[in-house]
């Protein structure tokens, strides 16, 4: 473990080659010798997290718990970015940047309305998503497009208030943007039992999504039940494992193949397929959060896997953890 010191804490962390940045933070940078070097920009006002488009040419700054939100373009702001008002200070704003199959990189977020998901060609402004609309009267939050550019996953909830998660044909959303507005195709409400905290993709099939509660539920049921862990799969429609825990599971950071982060008041390294913590690092304290909503005093932990799976960079009060994984 490596832990680089910063002069305040990083409220957004990405890997570029073996150099840590903060866009946030006016992309100040980490270099592999541990030392900070300043930002050129300002940092933006009201702006405390950032998404980044596969290929590194887009970022979005945002407000986790607000309305506010920039588009850059490597380091130059193209434009403000909106997002519907209804009780943004009570949830995780939705916005996401990922890559079609056919290499276009898209943002998707709710520009208009807080329950009717949009995307569009980040690079032309076109939106991808046309036509009358039926506003699903839930709040999306927590999205990620599929690392091959076919389905979008939304970890948000519905006014119980009670966490969930659906998954998104997108080639169907731009034929009908109807299609964004039902449970899902692939993942809805006959799949859930427990209340979902965290999801986050394995791979292009894969999903791991934790239940939040006490387990360890019922086994044998066909969902996914309070205190579980889960891996389903797209393709397939269905659960391949499901695992209970101790302790809970917090916020979910995939780390490649079977592996994910669980940042639950300490991080620990998980085999998503059996629930089994192949390491874990009790020295180093890490916010924990379950769910998209409530909670506005705990902000979700900002965390970096590097892109060859070796590393974990967490952000910490005074500094960055980088964190060795285990190769398997």
């Amino acid at each position: 473990m490596q832990t680089l010191r910063a002069s305040s804490e990083p409220k957004s962390l990405f890997w570029e080659g073996e150099d840590l940045v903060d866009p946030v933070g006016g992309f100040r940078r980490w270099t592999p010798d541990g030392r900070e070097h300043p930002g050129r920009l300002p940092a933006p006002p009201g702006c405390d997290r950032a998404v980044r488009s596969p290929s590194g040419r887009w970022t979005v700054l945002y407000a986790e718990r607000g309305t506010q939100a920039l588009l850059l373009d490597g380091e130059r702001i193209v434009r403000e970015l909106s997002r519907g008002d209804n009780l943004p200070e009570d949830y995780d704003h939705a916005v996401a940047l990922g890559a079609l199959p056919d290499g276009r990189e898209v943002l998707v977020n709710c520009p208009e309305e807080y329950d009717v998901l949009q995307i569009e060609d980040v690079a032309t402004g076109e939106r991808l998503t046309t036509g009358e609309r039926t506003a699903p009267d839930l709040f999306p939050s927590r999205l990620s497009v599929s690392p091959d550019g076919h389905k979008l996953l939304m970890a948000g909830w519905v006014w119980h208030p009670f966490g969930i998660a659906h998954v998104y044909d997108l080639a169907a959303a731009f034929v009908d943007a109807t299609a964004l507005d039902r449970d899902g195709d692939l993942l809805g409400p006959a799949a859930l039992y427990a209340e979902v905290g965290s999801a986050c993709w394995l791979d292009a099939d894969r999903i791991a999504v934790s239940g939040t509660g006490e387990g360890p539920g019922d086994e044998e049921a066909p969902t996914l039940q309070d205190g579980q862990l889960g891996v389903w799969s797209c393709r397939d429609g269905r659960w391949l494992h499901r695992s209970a825990g101790a302790g809970g599971w917090g916020t979910l950071v995939a780390c490649g193949g079977n592996l994910v982060a669980s940042l639950t008041r300490h991080p620990r390294l998980i085999d998503a397929t059996t629930g089994g913590v192949l390491r874990e690092w009790p020295e180093i304290r890490v916010r924990h959060r379950d769910g998209a909503y409530g909670v506005t005093h705990i902000p979700t932990p900002v965390a970096a896997p590097h892109p060859d799976g070796t590393r974990l960079a967490l952000a910490l009060e005074k500094g960055i953890a980088v964190l060795d994984l285990p190769q398997t």
